[in-house]
């Protein structure tokens, strides 16, 4: 009974030591970000490389200026960039072209890359102009997640779409994504058929958001991958389920779009910087009641993921520290 009680207190004190550590890294981190957050804060400005004049961008609390923003993160990109912008911005010219109504710009956030991705960007500023096409620096690594946040805080979009730099997903199939969201819109809020004509009614009002899903395609990537890889995900998956709860199966596919009001509440809030800021969306969706909806899209898979195994461990904390973050209240949402 006595070595019994001595494995019970031993097992309680490294519990204890566990959440004495999460909440340390929490505080820690909630000082960084009021002492040490001018990079994401400050209100971004955007160099014309044509003119060499700065472009003040909107903030995501002002009125849309265009239809849909596109927001990619790069890290290291110089070579999988171009052919996803050139793919990416074909499609959105073509779109313009047929509907004078469709406005667009693509906004690029260099996560602090050490190759040429910064010029790569810019070389299709100079083509695009920055109207159409704009670059974000934030000068040091900060992760995926900050990226796309950075992103959204800055775009002019009633639409806003995160996508990959590697173009894993067709670049058309954000049609598919906001067509639900129109749809669900009318439904939802009781618009009818008519809203679309309607002149006081403008889809960045309505929070939504719209989920790229490759759950669909899970079977034969089970039937691919090394069962240790299998292993991971399945526990991974299990984490994320207990974490922010059920509804979305693929929380990691990084094909995501949101409405301007959507956007606003979950990107004004967001605190997780790398691999599990999607977990996070969801677990803030909830929190604000934004209608989730996830929709299959075409993927395929692109040589350079920067993905491993050793991103496991990352994930895992990120979501520990998320989940005591919230539940202690700690972490503050903004409503």
């Amino acid at each position: 009974m006595g070595f019994l009680w001595t494995v019970a207190e031993v097992l309680v004190a490294l519990i204890l030591i566990i959440i004495s550590f999460l909440l340390t890294a929490i505080v820690a981190e909630a000082y960084r970000r009021r002492h040490n957050n001018s990079h994401v804060d400050a209100h971004a400005i955007f160099e014309d490389p044509n003119s060499l004049k700065q472009v003040p961008c909107p903030h995501i609390n002002d009125p849309a200026e265009k239809y849909i923003s596109l927001v990619i993160p790069a890290f290291n990109e110089e070579y999988r960039l171009p052919g996803a912008l050139d793919e990416t911005i074909n499609y959105l010219k073509h779109r313009a072209a047929k509907d004078k109504s469709f406005t667009y710009e693509v906004v690029i956030v260099d996560d602090g890359s050490a190759d040429a991705t910064k010029q790569v960007a810019f070389d299709f500023v100079k083509k695009y102009t920055v109207d159409n096409v704009r670059v974000i620096l934030l000068g040091r690594n900060h992760g995926k997640g900050e990226a796309i946040r950075k992103g959204m805080l800055h775009s002019r979009g009633e639409l806003l779409l995160m996508l990959d730099a590697d173009g894993a997903t067709k670049v058309t199939d954000l049609e598919k994504l906001e067509n639900q969201i129109h749809a669900v819109a009318r439904k939802e809020f009781l618009l009818g058929e008519s809203a679309a004509s309607d002149s006081s009614f403008r889809i960045s009002d309505i929070p939504l958001a719209a989920f790229g899903s490759r759950a669909h395609l899970e079977e034969k990537a089970l039937a691919t991958r090394k069962w240790y890889r299998n292993f991971l995900m399945k526990g991974f998956h299990l984490v994320v389920l207990l974490t922010a709860g059920s509804g979305i199966r693929d929380t990691q596919c990084g094909f995501k779009m949101f409405t301007r009001a959507a956007a606003r509440k979950l990107f004004t809030n967001i605190r997780l910087k790398r691999w599990c800021f999607d977990v996070e969306l969801i677990f803030l969706c909830k929190w604000f009641g934004i209608p989730m909806i996830e929709i299959s899209v075409n993927w395929s898979e692109i040589p350079g993921s920067k993905v491993n195994l050793l991103s496991i461990p990352n994930m895992l904390w990120e979501l520990a520290l998320m989940s005591v973050g919230y539940r202690t209240r700690i972490w503050k949402i903004s409503s």
